[in-house]
């Protein structure tokens, strides 16, 4: 039984695959992906969770927090792009795990993918509500709170929810631009690329005149002390809130990973997915570590706590014509964020389905738009009602953990088969031999997970517990793979053989 659980899938079957396809259309190159990336880092950690771990974890050493975050993703970028550049299809680190570690791995690290897009996707969808809500009151039109804000809230002292003070009935702004996304995606892919890398330089435009327009206005006096004083309780500023603030906007940095799931959508994928992945990763860790120095400069970080904290700066520096086009900005980079994070999981659920593991349904191919649109349409209608429902701090923080654990089984993977299977064609190689670069991801990502709180881990485990039940109610039984090892037909190590297709199908 155990080999079985642990029984791999074959990289050279899964590289079939990525030639044969699976239905997608191949319509994207290096430039929209390192668009995709730029689309889905640039976004909420900017626009709003750069606020959120200043005010309540880290002060103005948010930056650090930055730092810390982007170290880490940098070795699991890496590790990524080896792997994107070797099995370029669909699936992700789902994918890389059943080439590595096995099935019931990949089960566990698929299933924790699909809550790191829900989760994300709906926690963007809060910060764009909030960008919204402000931007008409700054237009004159006030909408009520009753309809933008979440109904339910927690509190981190009790660890229990409590209905919201303002007796909110449903953030509907977040409600409707989940919709709205999810009527794109079903459309197309390339429709959707289009769509974002014209929001992604909107967006980056407004990012640079921020940072220009508002240096002028920084105080340093914000910046004192730089590392604020523990309160006594842990990951509440010092150090730990350094990390603790690491681990939440860790949210931010997980466009390189929804890069990756249109592996099997990209015309040249060996060149193009480590264009896309590092390209993206560079270009907006910078902007993050300058955004979060300028705005700490010119509000003090206790302000920031806020769904919107970039229209807090710009307020205090009174350029009025600047604040329109932040706020527009913003609506705008947030919007482009949710398409790359709704497309990403719609494509692990069709990964998991080509393999058996999920029902058949979600493998549906549109047969005009060439999208997997079943469970595109599902995973809309689930972020809707999560971004109705519940505060952005709780969706964030459990996206963050789930994105930590994708990065230590991706970082694992890699380590994995350069050992077991080092004649294998890879299109980009980490530097640095087989252990470095790997372990040091793991010791990162894995330790930052440490600095999440207690209740987030406590919601992984029980999404995890979850989704062995369903393993074992489902997937376990309609395992293409494990239907090749009942009926003799398994090769961990060749080529798939005696009229087995790539995807396991006689």
């Amino acid at each position: 039984m155990g080999n079985k659980l642990f029984a791999i899938k074959s990289v050279d079957s899964l590289q079939a695959d990525a030639h044969h396809g699976g239905g997608l259309k191949r319509a994207l190159g290096a430039f929209d992906l390192v668009m995709l990336g730029i689309g889905a880092i640039i976004g909420t950690g900017i626009f709003v969770l750069t606020g959120q771990a200043a005010a309540a974890n880290a002060g103005p050493a948010v930056c650090l927090s930055f730092i810390a975050a982007g170290v880490a993703s940098a070795f699991a970028g890496l590790c990524y792009s080896e792997m994107a550049s070797m099995i370029p299809v669909a699936g992700s680190a789902y994918t890389y795990a059943y080439a590595t570690m096995g099935e019931l791995v990949a089960w566990i690290i698929g299933w924790d993918l699909i809550l790191e897009y829900l989760v994300g996707a709906s926690a963007v969808s809060v910060g764009w509500s909030g960008y919204v809500t402000e931007f008409l009151k700054h237009m004159g039109y006030e909408l009520p709170k009753t309809l933008t804000s979440a109904p339910y809230l927690w509190d981190e002292a009790g660890q229990h929810f409590y209905r919201s003070p303002d007796l909110a009935i449903i953030n509907l702004p977040a409600v409707l631009i989940t919709l709205f996304v999810t009527a794109i995606l079903v459309v197309g892919v390339k429709e959707s690329a289009r769509f974002n890398a014209i929001i992604v330089v909107v967006k980056t435009i407004v990012v640079l005149a921020f940072i220009v327009c508002a240096y002028p206005f920084i105080n340093p006096e914000n910046w004192h002390p730089f590392i604020p004083e523990n309160t006594g309780t842990f990951g509440q500023y010092g150090i730990s809130g350094i990390f603790r603030g690491a681990a939440t906007v860790f949210f931010a940095y997980i466009g390189f990973d929804a890069v990756s799931t249109a592996a099997q959508e990209t015309k040249n994928p060996q060149r193009d997915l480590p264009i896309g992945i590092l390209g993206s990763l560079t270009v907006c860790t910078v902007l993050y570590i300058a955004v979060s120095l300028i705005l700490t400069g010119v509000v003090h970080y206790s302000q920031l706590g806020v769904p919107h904290p970039i229209a807090i700066g710009i307020k205090a520096t009174g350029i009025g014509w600047l604040e329109t086009a932040v706020e527009i900005g913003a609506i705008a980079g947030l919007s482009s964020v949710m398409v790359v994070m709704m497309m990403g999981q719609p494509r692990v659920f069709f990964s998991m389905a080509q393999d058996g593991l999920f029902p058949q349904f979600a493998a549906k191919v549109h047969p005009k738009f060439g999208t997997p649109w079943v469970t595109t349409i599902i995973t809309g209608c689930i972020c809707a009602v999560a971004g109705g429902l519940l505060p952005i701090g709780i969706l964030a923080e459990l996206c963050s953990i789930g994105t930590l654990f994708a990065f230590v089984l991706v970082c694992l993977g890699v380590m994995i088969l350069r050992i077991k299977r080092p004649d294998i064609k890879r299109g980009f190689s980490v530097p640095g031999g087989t252990y470095f670069v790997p372990l040091m991801g793991v010791l990162f990502s894995g330790g930052l997970m440490g600095f999440a709180t207690i209740a987030s881990l406590w919601r992984l485990g029980l999404w995890m517990v979850l989704g062995l039940a369903l393993y074992w109610a489902y997937g376990a039984k309609h395992s293409k793979l494990q239907a090749q090892i009942r009926e003799g037909r398994y090769n961990p190590d060749g080529p798939v053989e005696d009229g087995v297709s790539p995807s396991g199908e006689l």
